[in-house]
């Protein structure tokens, strides 16, 4: 992954104008769209397969007068005067005629029409005009809600209070405010003082800024065609400019210490693409599976955000690994840090030396330190109550909020929700249906938890009834989902005593349900996430103790999350000082903390343990390591993790309770992951671990891939490119282990390498040798190629040279034919055999082996290859090789040469070879160490000749000391 993004990031920075320009373009394209389109936001819980979404879509159908919005007028009369006086009769009559003549309100309910239940307060002090609309709550209109209200003030002239209540009242205030964008600035600042550059500092802003855009963009356009919740795209924002910001600020500050380093430009460019781009990737694909596994709970409200957020992931996450690039190469060398930056950022930080060094010298109290911070502020969390959006959390002076107040003084908090029980009477007797109907109303009324009941109304065509309940608890009060479930369970006596089918809806089950639902999600959705971060985690760092330690102190991350916000926003702690009404935790807010602090906390996990790991390979000791790697990547961290803070506690101030819930969450989540469990809990579990921190089963490795997401490969590749750059061209070996020895050695271009190994050891060095299995230890360079980039084109040059026919439906062609067929594979390649050469050094084949004594048919190039004996098809099959093309011909002598021959068919082998192919073309022989007797002995044929020094007692490795983030 490290090299393909170090070309996207070098293409980048050479193209900088295209794609600046199509970034711009794309941009323009999706918010012009977007606002064209004319999509709308609204609200819209629905829950799919439960009991109360599936009896309110019957509803639709059946009784369609009560299956739009509702809603309630609560009126009070002038101090002094009852309800049930005339005049204040006759003017909430007057009033329920003019509500009910609004365009888009199908009906208005009078408090003293027979089927209104609980119209009038028991103390007579209040009445409720209850509304019904043409169209469910989140299509009515905003000029039918306006034209309701706009009945009040000619009331409120006489002295009476009005206020309206329900769904369509409550005000969601979404919006950027003056707050988010002080939140920017301070990150702003706090880039400015990590990068030391102003123009470096406005890259990560301009890029978060430009990735926010594409995603409102492409959200406005899907509001076309879906429902999306009004918090959706405000989630977006807030997750997409913090992710952003530190996505560009990792590959700005790796850029800068290459640059610092001497590097070019492009070449900074791509090393940062590369190797930061690499961790970007990682943690952004991290974050994304998380949120999109939100889909799995099953709500579609949450499905959509779920994916919007993991959209603003995803365009951050490609902004930053191609707009950014290209912005580098637009500064060019007005990035390179000067004298005094440069020596700051080669010097580790002294404060995060001395923090990590006191850590490690008391690991046992840094543990019990962290785990007793975390766990107290934790505690609260033991009291989370979740519940869907409220008239309760609405702010104080808002007319949903009041008419809730006024409805839970003059009726009990339970008006607030009532629920509707819907009978299916299809199956009910025509001759007792009254009856029945009003037995149902008995045993609902008599259910604890029930306050009132209506009578039960049938729609017109006699196939359904409604029922309306008055809970004794409000709407968020577990209390009521006890009551829900009570009413649910006479289920079997209604259906027995009547042939009814009872269910109950309505706004309020809804929101129950939907809370129920993801209650009972959130444990096997943090599982999930655990298990997954366990299994990435393994791939990373190859350990079963680091993964392990991360998911289990990403937990205490969560939880310290979870209690800090019930806290505040469910015990009011600092409440009017952050402008929050004290109320039930949002119910989708821990499912989203889990799935975006997961994210994040892999982020941290990577950029501090993979210099830890670096290090212990390289040979220092654990707490060595652990200094090493802490040292080098807490700077970035500590200013990532501070970006975050200042950007999700900037929407806790300001704007609508939803979004203040998940940002405070989420601003204390990535406090205590990053300061209390990264860079605390983490340095000291590791110098406890000690060695023991890097060992994984045998088995699991192999079947474990390895991921390279810090662009490790890049480096060696680089660190491959300069070795080679000191050689002289040729093949050359240094510290490469294969089975139990590691070989040292090199020969000129167009020489002679002897391998001295026993046959299964032959047999990995020539897949090595091919590119079909990767180095893990050492170096190695053919001729050209070097790094883990020649890895794939390793088998272009260099032929493995055997003495099996090349395909099975040659065996009867004759050998020029097959020597054509290989010429026309590797026509247009420089170092192929041409038409001319190919018939010349097929006739020297022919006299070579004559020479030698050896045997064969002639003429050679008329036999079929099932004809020759197994050196002739082999020294055939080296000629058809160079007429590919190849550069390297490699030949393992244990497989060719019969035991019984000796050294003679090994001399005939190589001299032919050494006559056969051109000056550049170099020769591997593979073999044991009796075979290859005086094979060593001298130049061959003007070839210089060397043998592999084969070491088993000292396996030498090759590692890359590389500084990730030091800036």
């Amino acid at each position: 992954m490290g090299l393909t993004l170090a070309r996207v990031g070098r293409w980048a920075a050479g193209h900088a104008w295209r794609v600046l320009i199509a970034w711009i373009l794309l941009l323009g394209a999706l918010l012009g769209g977007g606002v064209a389109a004319g999509g709308q936001l609204r609200e819209a819980f629905e829950i799919p397969g439960t009991q109360s979404q599936e009896a309110l879509d019957r509803l639709a159908s059946v009784f369609p007068q009560v299956a739009g919005g509702s809603a309630q007028v609560v009126v009070v009369p002038p101090e002094g005067q009852s309800v049930a006086s005339g005049p204040v009769r006759d003017e909430l009559e007057a009033l329920s005629e003019e509500l009910g003549a609004v365009p888009g309100v199908a009906q208005a309910v009078s408090p003293f029409n027979k089927y209104a239940t609980d119209g009038v307060s028991l103390d007579g002090q209040a009445a409720i005009i209850a509304l019904q609309f043409d169209v469910p709550t989140p299509e009515i209109p905003d000029a039918t809600l306006e034209a309701v209200k706009a009945t009040a003030p000619a009331m409120e002239a006489k002295g009476y209070r009005i206020e309206f209540g329900g769904q369509p009242f409550q005000e969601l205030e979404y919006g950027i405010t003056i707050t988010e964008a002080l939140g920017v600035l301070v990150a702003g600042a706090v880039l400015v003082i990590t990068l030391g550059s102003v123009l470096a500092a406005g890259m990560p802003l301009v890029t978060a800024i430009t990735g926010v855009g594409v995603t409102m963009g492409g959200i406005l356009l899907a509001a076309r065609f879906a429902d999306i919740s009004q918090a959706t795209p405000m989630l977006a924002v807030m997750i997409g400019l913090a992710v952003g910001i530190d996505y560009s600020l990792f590959l700005v500050s790796r850029h800068r210490t290459e640059l610092a380093r001497g590097a070019r430009v492009a070449d900074a460019a791509a090393t940062a693409t590369g190797t930061a781009g690499g961790a970007v990737v990682f943690a952004g694909l991290t974050v994304m599976v998380a949120l999109l596994g939100l889909i799995i709970v099953g709500i579609p409200f949450l499905s959509v955000m779920g994916i919007a957020s993991a959209i603003a992931v995803l365009a951050a996450m490609a902004v930053a690994v191609t707009l950014l690039p290209a912005l580098f190469g637009l500064a060019g060398e007005r990035l390179r840090p000067r004298t005094r930056a440069t020596k700051r950022a080669r010097e580790p930080h002294r404060m995060a030396r001395a923090w990590v060094n006191g850590v490690t010298a008391h690991p046992i109290l840094a543990v019990l330190g962290v785990v007793l911070v975390l766990g107290t502020i934790a505690i609260p969390a033991a009291s989370l109550h979740l519940a869907l959006p409220s008239a309760a959390s609405q702010p104080q002076g808002t007319t949903a909020r009041d008419a809730n107040d006024l409805l839970a003084e003059h009726w009990g908090p339970g008006q607030n929700g009532p629920l509707l029980v819907m009978l299916d009477i299809t199956q009910a007797s025509n001759d007792t249906l009254m009856q029945d109907l009003d037995h149902v109303r008995d045993l609902v009324r008599g259910i604890d938890g029930v306050r009132s009941t209506g009578d039960a109304l049938p729609n017109p065509t006699v196939d359904s009834a409604i029922l309306q309940v008055n809970p004794t608890t409000a709407p968020d009060d577990p209390r009521t989902l006890e009551t829900v479930q009570r009413i649910r369970a006479l289920g079997d006596t209604v259906a027995q005593d009547t042939g009814m089918t009872l269910s109950v809806t309505g706004a309020t089950a809804v929101a129950i349900d939907v809370s129920d639902r993801l209650n009972q999600a959130l444990i096997p959705f943090a599982l999930v996430v655990v298990g997954i971060s366990f299994v990435l985690l393994m791939m990373v760092f190859r350990s079963i103790l680091v993964p392990l330690k991360a998911a289990l102190s990403f937990l205490l991350s969560v939880l310290a999350a979870f209690g800090a916000t019930v806290a505040i926003f469910q015990w009011g702690w600092c409440a009017d000082l952050l402008g929050i009404v004290p109320g039930p935790i949002i119910s989708f807010m821990p499912i989203l903390l889990l799935a975006i602090v997961f994210g994040l906390a892999m982020d941290y996990e990577v950029f501090l343990v993979s210099g830890m790991r670096e290090a212990a390979v390289a040979g220092k000791t654990p707490r060595e390591a652990v200094q090493h790697g802490f040292v080098h990547g807490s700077r970035v961290v500590t200013a990532a993790a501070l970006i975050m803070i200042f950007v999700f506690g900037a929407f806790v101030p300001e704007g609508a309770g939803v979004i203040k819930t998940i940002a405070l969450g989420l601003a204390v989540g990535v406090a205590a992951d990053a300061f209390l469990v990264r860079m605390t809990l983490v340095p000291a579990l590791m110098v406890l671990f000690g060695r023991f921190a890097w060992r994984i089963p045998r088995r699991l490795a192999k079947f474990l891939p390895e991921l390279d997401i810090e662009g490790t490969g890049l480096l060696r590749q680089h660190a491959a490119e300069a070795w080679h750059a000191d050689q002289i061209e040729g093949i050359h070996v240094e510290g490469v282990k294969i089975g139990g020895a590691s070989y040292d050695g090199s020969v000129p271009r167009g020489g002679i390498l002897l391998v001295p190994a026993e046959q299964d050891d032959a047999t990995r060095f020539l897949d090595v040798l091919r590119g079909t299995r990767s180095i893990e230890h050492g170096r190695l360079a053919i001729h050209s190629l070097a790094g883990p980039a020649a890895q794939h084109h390793l088998r272009e040059h260099v032929a493995l040279i055997t003495n099996a026919v090349p395909h099975e439906r040659v065996v009867s062609t004759s050998v020029g034919n097959l020597l054509a067929l290989h010429a026309e594979l590797g026509t247009g390649r420089a170092t192929a055999l041409g038409r001319d050469e190919l018939a010349a050094a097929v006739s020297r084949l022919e006299r070579l082996l004559v020479s030698f004594g050896h045997e064969v048919p002639t003429p050679l190039i008329e036999q079929t290859m099932v004809s020759l004996d197994p050196l002739t098809q082999a020294l055939v099959n080296a000629v058809a090789a160079l007429a590919e093309g190849a550069e390297v011909l490699a030949i393992d002598l244990g497989q060719l040469i019969a035991p019984r021959a000796g050294n003679r068919d090994a001399d005939i082998l190589i001299d032919a070879l050494g006559m056969l192919a051109p000056a550049g073309v170099s020769l591997v022989i593979v073999a044991r160490d009796a075979l290859l007797g005086e094979l060593a002995q001298g130049p061959r044929h003007g070839r210089a000749v060397a043998r592999l020094v084969r070491r088993s007692s000292q396996l030498r490795t090759t590692t890359i000391d590389h500084e990730e983030f030091a800036s």
